[in-house]
Formats: structure tokens, C-alpha cells, sequence
């Protein structure tokens, strides 16, 4: 019995351990399953409750500003509006309806047509809002209906008195003078986030900090009474103040456009600096777009970037001969060069057995150091590059930030490509030396050049100038300035002014004569490149570009004007890049008050674009006059007859438009047929025959590319018909 009553007891342990592991594995469960309640899966049940006993709205911050340096409005937000949907509330509206109105019923599809028809959305769209749900398929409470309607679309929705509707203020961007600065400026998406230029790179500064509404409501959608809203007011984003000058972007963008037309050209830059602080003034590509209707024109993805894209700090190109300012200032600071040394151009030279010729076919013969930049000699340059040599060019092509970004605050700037020193041969040598083989941006460029004009000094390119915010009085504080300057003294301050010198010949004297404002003192250099495509030297394609400096003695102005595949005719940078410049320069000059050195009506008379001089002779009187009116050449008659029988002065001479023109009449067909020879350097073989077709001259042609020489001077008399012989050339310099 005993032993009965130990065996019962110890069943009865038995079960009571089991029982008792049984409840202790239980509440570790239980433990386990509340901690991952409460610790990982809590948070996303805390969401769903919230969003079925809570209304939250996000109201968005507006924007800041970006503005010019004087403080002009180049982007802004303007008051619109939002509209978001309670949807229990709606739902609420609708029963209440209903129950009011048993013979005339409403559902989701009526309302979704009274709102579509009143904001202009697709009653469709409208009701898959309406019938929005959440990701655990139950229905939402709240949805977003559309985001910056104007008011007129915010009254008639107000006029349904649909309760449930929210209506509240929202932002949305402006850009005030439309295609102006385009590429700068950038553009947001439909929720405010910059996408491109500085809204983009200036995005923590410009977006702000958004504002929460969070209330709780019963089943009806009602707001419980004796709970307390959660309100945060949004935080205005910050204003961007910027280095850009809207005058003298306005004066670039001008002239930009009319370059584009004038040249029929795929594209145009013009970029205008402040060398000394780094600044950019001015900056524009044509063509452009609109940013308040960014996409229009774009039919898909990478048309829309092409579109977008900021040409001056993403494309790179071989930079022809502007880069032998380059090469120039490196070997003066090497003292390897001073004008004493000559240098021998006899149209060609063989190195490594490739013959590399001059733009000039015949040769620049004998030529001082002053005289191979003027000229723009590519065999002098190669001399030069011989005296260099291949480490040190390739140091100062590292130096002057080539290969590397500037770090101008934009996007997408390229870094370019530079031959490395242990891959350069003696012909990547004479190439570099000239600015074939290796590519650079436009701001990159300008990085470069700007420290010649600065005496030695590189800055930073960039177009922050200050942040700033204005308080409850309307004070303007100033939260950060730009300090990010990098200075280095690249080259020695003495030898950029002596070459600063040598680039105002350039303008005087050489390739950027049509450059020149008699008065003022301009340094510049011309290039001509043919375009690389696909890895080799495109037919008939070329970038031509102008870089100057004013005034000579202490820059304060730079520019760069490039001209992508100019068709009309010209190629030749000096011929059609240049006289951008000058118009640029010209209204730069008179808005900044830099005063002439010549009278108000020499400053003006160099302005004057040249014409050449049609052959109206044995026209009548009213054809002749017409054709001098396309070419904005005025005009004196004399004599009687029908006939013009003469003219002064004679036909191919070059003038300044506006000029008087001569004109004699007669009847008879026995007329003076003497004909002057224009300058035809730089023209295409179709422009070139244009032209001396307008003066009734004919040609012969040699070669392929642009005119490089012609067996009649300029300014010579010949017979009318005279048959003048052109050399074309792919190889150029200007």
C-alpha cells in the first residue's frame, strides 16, 4: 500500500513538472510573441490604427526663392492650392444624403463626375481615389486628390459643398521670365523636388520643412471632442541668392539666340565670369526650354535629358586653338620662351612620319613668339611644345584643372579627357600642344582661363553667392556666404600680363579682329575644331569658339562663345564667334559704365557688322535697291536711264553695314566690270561659292573642308567672271 501511495505520488510530480514546463513554455511564448508585438511588428499595427482613428495631412513648406545677385526673382513659388479627400467623411456625406433624399440617390460615380468636371480630372481617376485602399485591403481614410490647382478650380469645389473635400493651400514653382537661364535654374517634380540644375544641387536649402496636421476622429470622420489636434507650421525653405547678373544673362541670352539663327548651328554657349571672384555672371545654351513646361518637345526619356541637359558643364570637345593660351602659359612660366625666340612655319611638318600642317597652307614663314599667338600657328605652337615638353605640358594641363571637375555647383559636370604623360607620343605632343586630342567643358575652360586673366590665380567656379532668409519683420538675414573660393597661384603674376598683352594683339591685329570695339582693350583667342564623332574627325562638322578677357590691364569681364556646327556658310570661329563677343562686350561695357578710350561715334561705327558688296550692275534702279536693303547698305543715285552702269565702291568690297553706296545709272549695257576679291578664309566650299556668285566671280576648288587660301589677295581688282582658285582644308586653327 505503501509503495502504491510513493508511485501515485511521484505520477503526480511527474505531471505537475510536465504541467509546470507545459505554462513555462507557454509564457515564454506569450513573452516572445508580446515582444515582437510590441518591438518589431508594433510600430507598422501602430500605422494601420493610426490611419483608421487619425486625420493627417502634410502641408508642404514653401519653397525658397532663387534670385539673381541684385536680388531679382528668377524662381519663386506661388499660392495654389491642394485637395485632399477624407474619405469616411464622403462616405458619411453620401449616406446622410441618401437618407435625406430616398428618390434621388448619389453614389462614388456621381461624385467622382462632380469633382472631375470641376477641377478638370477624369472622372475615373477621381473615383479610383475615392475608393482608395489600404495595403492590408481595407479602405483609407484619407487620399490625396491633386496637388497645385488654381483657384478658380478650388472655388468650384468649394461650390459642391461636399463634406469631406479638404482644401488647403499648396505651392507651386514659377519661373517668371520663362526660358530664361533655363539650364542654371533646373527644374522641380510634381512634388517640389529639384530635379536638374540648382534646384537640384541647392535642394536641402530650397525645400523647406513640411507642416502636420494630425487629428483624431470618431467613425463618422468627426473630430473627438477634449482631444488635442497636433499642428506643425511648415518651415518656409531658404532663398538661394545667386551670382548670376539678369542684365547681363539677359545681354548673353540676346545674342546666344541670334547666333543659333544667324549660323544655323546645332547649338550656341555663351558663358560670362568674374575672374577674379570665380563667378558666373551670366550662362546660356541655346537652344533651351521652358521650365514651367519642362517636357514639352521631349517624346521620350533621353530626348528629355538631351533637352535638359546644361551643355556648358556636361559636353565635352577637342578645344582647338583657344588651348594654345594654355601651352603659352606654361612655357613662359617655364622660361623655356620669350619673344626673342623664332619661330619657322612653312605650311607643314613631319613628325614621327605624319605630316601635321598649318591651317595656313602656305605657312606663317618666320614669326616671333607674340607673333605664333596672333597668328595662331599650329607649327609654331608645335615648336613650342618641342621647347615644353612632354612632362611639363602635361603638368600644366593638370595644373590648370584639365581632367578634373572645376566643381562648379551644378550637375552632370564632366571630368573630360586628357592623354596620360606615359601614353603621349611626339605626335599626341604636337597635337596637345595646339589643342587636338584632348577634350574640356566650357566651364572648365573657363576655370583655366580665368587665371590668366587673374594674374596667375584659379578660383573655383560657382553661382552661390549667399543663403539668406527674411524674418517675421521682413529683415533679410544672411545664413551663409560663399567662402569656397580654392585659390592657387598656378603661374607667375608678371608672365600673365605680358601674355595678356599677346592676346590683345589677337584682337587688334589677328583671328579676333571682328572682335575688336575701337576704345576699349580686348584680349582674346580664337579656335576652330573639327568635331569628334564616333571616335574620328567628322566631314564638314566643327565647334568654333572665342575666349576674351576686358580690359587687358585688369580683367574684370571674361567670356567664352562656342558655336556647335555652325551651317551658314562660315566656320571659322574669328569670322562668326567673335562677333558674338563683341555684342556681348559692347552692352557689358556700357551697363557697367567702363569707360572708351575713343569718341562715342568711333565706338559705334566699330559695332557695325562688315558686308560685303553685291554686283547690282546692269540691274534696274528698283532690283539693285532691294538687293542693297537685304544687306542693310544704304545709297545715293545719280545720272538717268533704267540701268545701274556703275557703283562705288566696287562690288567684293567689305563694309560696315549702314554704309552709303554709290549707285549710277545709264542705259547702257557697256559698264565698268572690275570686281574686288573678298576674303573667303574660313568659308565652307558652299558659302564661298555663294558669295563670289553674289559678286559675279567663279571658282575653282581644291580640297575638302574650309577655305584655307586662294590665289587672289584680298582687296584686288579683277574682270567680272574671273575664276578665283580655293584651297579647302579639314586641318584649322583661327
Amino acid at each position: 500500500m505503501a509503495g502504491k501511495q510513493h508511485k501515485d505520488k511521484g505520477i503526480t510530480r511527474r505531471r505537475m513538472m510536465i504541467s509546470l514546463m507545459g505554462i513555462t513554455v507557454l509564457f515564454i511564448f506569450l513573452i516572445v510573441r508580446l515582444m515582437y508585438l510590441m518591438l518589431i511588428a508594433g510600430p507598422k499595427y501602430k500605422a494601420m490604427a493610426q490611419e483608421q482613428w487619425t486625420s493627417r495631412v502634410i502641408i508642404d513648406a514653401k519653397r525658397g526663392r532663387i534670385l539673381d545677385t541684385n536680388y531679382n526673382e528668377l524662381a519663386v513659388s506661388g499660392n495654389v492650392y491642394r485637395v485632399d479627400l477624407d474619405l469616411n467623411a464622403i462616405k458619411n456625406y453620401i449616406a446622410n444624403y441618401n437618407e435625406k433624399n430616398k428618390d434621388k440617390k448619389i453614389s462614388n460615380e456621381n461624385i467622382a463626375s462632380s469633382i472631375g468636371e470641376a477641377v478638370g480630372m477624369d472622372k475615373f481617376e477621381v473615383l479610383k481615389k475615392l475608393e482608395s485602399k489600404l495595403p492590408s485591403g481595407l479602405p483609407m481614410q484619407s487620399a490625396i486628390l491633386a496637388r497645385r490647382i488654381e483657384k478658380p478650380q478650388a472655388d468650384k469645389l468649394k461650390a459642391l459643398k461636399i463634406n469631406g473635400i479638404l482644401i488647403s493651400p499648396d505651392t507651386m514653382r514659377f519661373y517668371p521670365n520663362k526660358n530664361f537661364l533655363a539650364h542654371v535654374l533646373g527644374v522641380t517634380d510634381n512634388d517640389g523636388k529639384g530635379l536638374t540644375g540648382l534646384e537640384y544641387m541647392y535642394q536641402d536649402v530650397l525645400k523647406g520643412t513640411p507642416g502636420v496636421r494630425l487629428a483624431e476622429i470618431d467613425r463618422r470622420s468627426e473630430e473627438l471632442p477634449y482631444t488635442i489636434s497636433e499642428y506643425t507650421k511648415p518651415v518656409e525653405g531658404k532663398d538661394l541668392v545667386t551670382t548670376i547678373d539678369e542684365q547681363i544673362q539677359f545681354f548673353a541670352e540676346k545674342a546666344a539666340n541670334q547666333a543659333l539663327i544667324d549660323n544655323k548651328a546645332k547649338a550656341v554657349t555663351v558663358v560670362v565670369m568674374d575672374p577674379k571672384t570665380g563667378e558666373v555672371l551670366a550662362l546660356v545654351n541655346k537652344p533651351d526650354y521652358d521650365p514651367n513646361n519642362p517636357r514639352q518637345g521631349a517624346a521620350d526619356y533621353n530626348e528629355l535629358q538631351k533637352i535638359w541637359r546644361n551643355r556648358a558643364v556636361s559636353d565635352t570637345f577637342e578645344p582647338g586653338s583657344i588651348f594654345k593660351v594654355i601651352t603659352a602659359a606654361g612655357a613662359m612660366q617655364e622660361g623655356v620662351v620669350s619673344d626673342k625666340d623664332v619661330f619657322t612655319c612653312g605650311g607643314s611638318t613631319t613628325i614621327a612620319n605624319r605630316t601635321i600642317k598649318c591651317w595656313k597652307a602656305g605657312g606663317h614663314g618666320s614669326q616671333h613668339f607674340s607673333d605664333i599667338i596672333k597668328n595662331s600657328c599650329n607649327i609654331g605652337f608645335i615648336q613650342l611644345g618641342q621647347k615644353l615638353g612632354k612632362e611639363n605640358l602635361s603638368k600644366y594641363i593638370k595644373l590648370f584643372g584639365f581632367g578634373q571637375k572645376s566643381g562648379v555647383d551644378l550637375p552632370g559636370e564632366a571630368t573630360g579627357i586628357i592623354r596620360p604623360l606615359e601614353k603621349m607620343s611626339e605626335v599626341d605632343l604636337a597635337t596637345i600642344s595646339f589643342g587636338q586630342a584632348n577634350t574640356v567643358s566650357t566651364m572648365q575652360f573657363m576655370a583655366a582661363f580665368n587665371a590668366v586673366a587673374n594674374n596667375g590665380v584659379w578660383i573655383k567656379p560657382h553661382l552661390m553667392k549667399e543663403i539668406i532668409h527674411t524674418d517675421e519683420n521682413g529683415t533679410r538675414i544672411i545664413d551663409k556666404k560663399f567662402e569656397d573660393y580654392g585659390k592657387k597661384q598656378l603661374v607667375d603674376e608678371n608672365n600673365t600680363k605680358l601674355l595678356r598683352t599677346y592676346l590683345e594683339r589677337v584682337v587688334t591685329e589677328g583671328s579676333a579682329k571682328k572682335a575688336l570695339i575701337e576704345g576699349y582693350h580686348i584680349g582674346g583667342k580664337t579656335g576652330t575644331a573639327q568635331k569628334v564623332i564616333d571616335g574620328r574627325y567628322a566631314p564638314g562638322k566643327y565647334i568654333s569658339s572665342f575666349v576674351g578677357m576686358a580690359p587687358i590691364d585688369d580683367p574684370k569681364i571674361t567670356m567664352m562663345v562656342t558655336i556647335d556646327e555652325p551651317n551658314s556658310g562660315e566656320y571659322y570661329a574669328g569670322q562668326i564667334a567673335a562677333p558674338v563677343a563683341k555684342i556681348v562686350f559692347n552692352d557689358i561695357f556700357n551697363y557697367l559704365s567702363i569707360k572708351s578710350d575713343s569718341t562715342a561715334e568711333g565706338t559705334a561705327n566699330s559695332l557695325l557688322k562688315d558686308v560685303v558688296i553685291p554686283d547690282v550692275r546692269g540691274m534696274k534702279k528698283d532690283e539693285a535697291v532691294k538687293n542693297l536693303k537685304k544687306d542693310n547698305l544704304n545709297y545715293d543715285i545719280d545720272g538717268t536711264g533704267e540701268i545701274i552702269v556703275d557703283i562705288s565702291p566696287k562690288p567684293g568690297y567689305s563694309v560696315k553695314e549702314g554704309s552709303k553706296i554709290n549707285l549710277y545709272l545709264g542705259n547702257s549695257s557697256n559698264y565698268n566690270k572690275e570686281v574686288v576679291v573678298p576674303d573667303l578664309k574660313g568659308y565652307s566650299k558652299q558659302g564661298a561659292l555663294d558669295l563670289l556668285s553674289k559678286i559675279n566671280l567663279k571658282a575653282s576648288i581644291t580640297g575638302e573642308g574650309m577655305v584655307t587660301e586662294q590665289n587672289i589677295k584680298p582687296n584686288e581688282f579683277v574682270k567680272k567672271g574671273t575664276t578665283i582658285e580655293l584651297i579647302l582644308d579639314h586641318e584649322v586653327g583661327d
